[in-house]
């Protein structure tokens, strides 16, 4: 029997748990939070994750340690490394948890970025502002996620109130990328190098956190592109496990957005729309046990994500190929609850099933983009 450690015990974690016990696989969650959620299907620790003796109890739990998100420290996993295998790397983690190391990471491999500068005071904000040009999006280096940590900047009017808003501290300014889709790659690396990823996803934001995301969803030329960069950042990092590229297409250009060093919600499709979920080969990457299939086991699947509110599961049920997911979660607003995925044979059924789903959930305003997407796909000529 194999087990396996997490730090961090929010969905991500749980649906991990979910996909490794098949596979013999048992799992302990450690988190600072008494209701995480992946504590209704294994053991839960209750621990900060700077307490060192707790993450040495821990330690002798499990035979390796992962974890569900990026902002566990870095610190924190090396002291773990030191005693027993933690996928993905310390150093991976790193990386990915500052915004200014990630773009100069994907400068150095050659991946096309939006202009960014580093921010560190007042004046410096000035000289990005020059720099880069506005419309920019000025970011925390550390700890932002799902559109937190991030101010919009489309005028020299604006510079005051971000600051005053995310400053002082170490922060970056980025270019605003006018982009036509926003795509992810989700893929993994084995133990011994051995490199898979899913067929590409397209994805919608709402309120700056994932609403939909589509699989697959080419982009001719391009796709090749998009793999090559991920396959770069993953040996770059010496990377096992999961883990997501998010890009901007833009004019017929790529440009990395940014990393998630884990599963991540644009790939939760995969549990039912792909032969080997990203769950399962996360699970199967750190254990060292060959990857499995990433290929589609339908024409396309689509993933809603249920934001603040969880909508009425019966009426969603009713339809043929949608399957349910709710992560025990208490419903607050702008919290990820849930998601659902549709399965279709074809991108016609697709459309179908999606208007039937909206407006009986009502969520058509939800599905529309996604619907428009398709449609559009439809009557390409190509």
């Amino acid at each position: 029997m194999s087990r396996v450690g997490i730090l961090g015990g929010g969905q991500l974690a749980r649906m991990m748990a979910l996909a490794g016990a098949p596979l013999g696989a048992r799992f302990r969650i450690l988190d600072s939070a008494a209701d995480a959620c992946a504590g209704e299907v294994a053991p839960l620790t209750r621990a900060d994750f700077t307490d060192l003796e707790a993450l040495g109890r821990f330690a002798e739990g499990v035979d390796v340690v992962t974890f569900d998100f990026e902002n566990v420290p870095a610190e924190s996993a090396h002291w773990l490394s030191k005693r027993l295998p933690v996928f993905p790397s310390p150093h991976a983690l790193a990386v990915s948890q500052d915004r200014l190391a990630e773009k100069n990471t994907f400068v150095e491999l050659g991946i096309g970025t939006p202009l960014f500068a580093a921010v560190s005071s007042r004046a410096e904000l000035d000289a990005a502002a020059d720099a880069v040009g506005l419309p920019a999006v000025l970011k925390t280096r550390r700890l932002g996620y799902d559109g937190k940590g991030q101010a919009r900047l489309h005028s020299r009017d604006d510079l005051d109130g971000a600051w005053q808003a995310l400053g002082p501290g170490e922060l970056i300014l980025e270019s605003f990328v006018p982009f036509d889709a926003e795509v992810s790659v989700i893929a993994v690396r084995s133990r011994e190098g051995q490199f898979r990823a899913w067929p590409l996803t397209r994805n919608w934001h709402a309120d700056g956190i994932l609403s939909l995301s589509l699989a697959p969803w080419s982009l001719g030329a391009l796709d090749a592109q998009a793999l090559a960069a991920a396959r770069r950042v993953a040996e770059r990092l010496d990377y096992v496990g999961t883990f997501a590229l998010e890009l901007f297409v833009c004019q017929g250009r790529l440009l990395a957005n940014e990393m998630a060093p884990r599963v991540h919600n644009s790939g939760h499709w995969s549990i039912e729309g792909a032969v080997c979920s990203q769950f399962e080969n996360h699970v199967r990457a750190v254990l060292g046990l060959p990857l499995g299939d990433t290929g589609m086991r339908c024409h396309s699947a689509a993933m809603l994500n249920w934001v603040g509110q969880m909508p009425d599961r019966a009426s969603a049920l009713r339809a043929s190929d949608v399957h349910w997911h709710d992560y025990g979660k208490e419903a607050r607003p702008l919290r990820k609850l849930g998601h659902a995925t549709v399965c279709a044979a074809s991108d016609a059924e697709m459309i179908e099933r999606l208007c039937g789903l909206g407006q009986r959930l009502d969520r058509a305003a939800q599905c529309a983009p996604l619907i428009e997407a398709l449609r559009a796909r439809l009557n390409s000529p190509s």
